[in-house]
This record gives structure tokens, C-alpha cells and sequence, in this order.
């Protein structure tokens, strides 16, 4: 694997863990952001995950159930090692750059990872603003949730070298990589992706072919979809159907502090997008007008410090 130079498109919950979680592991990465304002709403979460990951390394010590899959091989992991862990996580955090050139971004990337809005037309302007600045050799990816490659891979102007490599939230626990291609990408761009994945602490998870939602969101969005209904519908509160959902599963959380982790835009960009949601007085119109609300008053997640819930 030939792959040195890393871009991260979008700098929103995943796009800025993909990005610290890259750099950690010893990659060059650039993010590249639409604004500055868009870049000095990204500092604050990659500090709050530098602060994750320390605090973590630093509880691995002490108690072995701190341990995380992406950050260290081994919760036996000695006191040592974890030093030289934390300071790299130091070290990673400050080779971060954040830039809005889209030359300086692209113009030497072995890869490119598009993390922006879960919009097919913003994704269609993205891909074929960029297309002519990539060398002939990188390979793009893109973290979309639900969308699939293949109706993205013409906007791309490299169908050969464009996939999907969809990440799980908080990655460094988590540490799953969905790496699914379509008829057209090479088997060469795929291998390399599988093993790019692995060496930023991944598990890949390799797809056979295609499907809307991928493995893990073909599971988990009809799951919050289902207690969104419930909301919008009026059947309980938040904390109630949270609350079900934990004491009957034994999960540790609920939907709605899942949504709060996701983001509420993704949430209601997928939604939006569905045809259920353009017939007025729907259940799916009514999610869509619920999570607007929210998201028009500030209320996108925990990043924003709040959503469904206040941090």
C-alpha cells in the first residue's frame, strides 16, 4: 500500500474523527473545510476528541476495560507504552492541517475520504469541483451513510478508483470500516482500501456488492426511524422511549442519545430525502419537521452540546 498523503472532505462528527484517528496512526492529513467558519467549528471537536483519546489512554492504566480496539493493540497495553501512545496522540493532533484551498487540499492526496452532507447534488458539486486537481492515482472514498457509490461514481470523472468506506461513530472504540465498491471500481483501488482501513486500527468489513445503508445502517436507520415515529406520533417522550429501549435490551443507550451522537442534520437529510416525506402530514413529514426545528435552533447534537438532550 502506497498511500501516505490522506484528505478528509468535511469536517463533521466522522469527518473529524476520521481524521484524528488517521493522523494518530501515522498518516499526513489534510481537512478540507468549505469556510473558515466552517474550520473554527471543527477546531473545538477535534480538541474535544484529543481530550477523548488521552483521557482514555490514561484510564487503560488503571482499569483494562478502558481499552479500545483503535487506540492500543491490547488492554494488557504497559504504563509506558500508553505514554508514548498519549504523546503521539500530541503529535497527531498538531500535524492536523485544516484548510479551505481545495489545491493545497487535493493536489497531492493518495486518498481522499468526502465526509460532507448527506446530499446527492452536494455531493454531485463536490466531486466535480475537484475532480481535475486529484493525481491520477488517488483513490477517492466516500462516507456516505445510505447513498450508494455507483450513484455518485460519474460525478467522480475515476470510477475505477472510487468506493465506499463508511465508518461507525466513535471510531476509536468502534472501530469498524465498511469497504464497499461498485461494478466499476478495480479490485486494486478496493484491496487498497481494506488494507488503509487496517492500518488506522480498523476491522474492515469487506461487502460483496452494494446495499443502501451498508451493513450497519441497513440495521440502524429503520431502528431510529422507528423511535422517531414514536416521538412525532406523540406515543411517548424522549426519555420513555429511550428508557424502553434500555431496560428492555440491556443497551447502554437509547435512540435518541444515538441520534444526538450521529447529528441530527445527517438524521434529517436522510430522512428528507425520502419520497414519504414530500406528502404532507405523514409520519415521515412530521420526523423531517421535528429534527428541522431542532436543527434551526442550534440543536444538532452533542457536538452542539445539545440535541434530544443537553451536555
Amino acid at each position: 500500500m502506497d498511500i501516505k498523503n490522506i484528505t478528509v472532505a468535511g469536517g463533521g462528527v466522522l469527518g473529524s474523527q476520521i481524521a484524528l484517528q488517521s493522523a494518530y496512526k501515522g498518516f499526513n492529513v489534510t481537512l478540507w473545510l468549505r469556510s473558515e467558519g466552517s474550520i473554527e467549528r471543527t477546531r473545538p471537536k477535534l480538541e474535544r476528541l484529543r481530550g477523548i483519546y488521552v483521557q482514555t489512554l490514561e484510564a487503560l492504566k488503571t482499569d483494562p476495560s478502558a481499552f479500545c480496539r483503535g487506540l492500543t493493540d491490547s488492554p494488557d497495553t504497559p504504563p509506558e507504552r500508553i505514554d508514548e501512545l498519549i504523546a503521539n496522540v500530541g503529535r497527531a493532533f498538531d500535524s492536523l492541517v485544516l484548510t479551505t484551498d481545495k489545491q493545497q487540499a487535493f493536489g497531492s492526496a493518495d486518498l481522499v475520504i468526502e465526509a460532507i452532507a448527506e446530499v446527492i447534488d452536494e455531493k454531485d458539486a463536490f466531486y466535480t469541483s475537484i475532480k481535475d486537481l486529484l493525481p491520477q492515482h488517488t483513490i477517492l472514498c466516500t462516507n456516505s451513510s445510505t447513498l450508494l457509490p455507483s450513484a455518485m461514481m460519474g460525478f467522480t470523472g475515476r470510477p475505477d478508483r472510487f468506493l465506499a468506506l463508511h465508518f461507525a461513530n466513535n471510531i476509536w472504540k468502534n472501530n469498524t470500516a465498511e469497504v464497499m465498491g461498485t461494478a466499476e471500481t478495480s479490485p486494486e483501488a478496493y484491496d487498497t482500501v481494506v488494507q488503509f482501513a487496517h492500518a488506522i486500527g480498523m476491522i474492515p468489513l469487506e461487502l460483496k456488492k452494494e446495499q443502501p445503508g451498508y451493513l450497519l445502517n441497513s440495521m440502524l436507520v429503520p431502528f431510529l426511524n422507528a423511535a422517531e415515529a414514536l416521538l412525532a406520533n406523540d406515543v411517548a417522550d424522549v426519555e420513555t422511549i429511550d428508557k424502553a429501549w434500555m431496560l428492555g435490551t440491556g443497551a447502554p443507550l437509547g435512540p435518541f442519545r444515538i441520534l444526538d451522537i450521529v447529528g441530527l442534520t445527517t438524521a434529517y437529510n436522510i430522512v428528507a430525502a425520502s419520497p414519504a416525506a414530500q406528502e404532507p402530514g405523514s409520519t415521515a413529514a412530521r420526523i423531517a419537521a421535528m429534527l428541522k426545528e431542532r436543527i434551526d435552533a442550534g440543536h444538532t447534537g452533542i457536538n452542539a452540546g445539545e440535541g434530544f438532550y443537553k451536555y
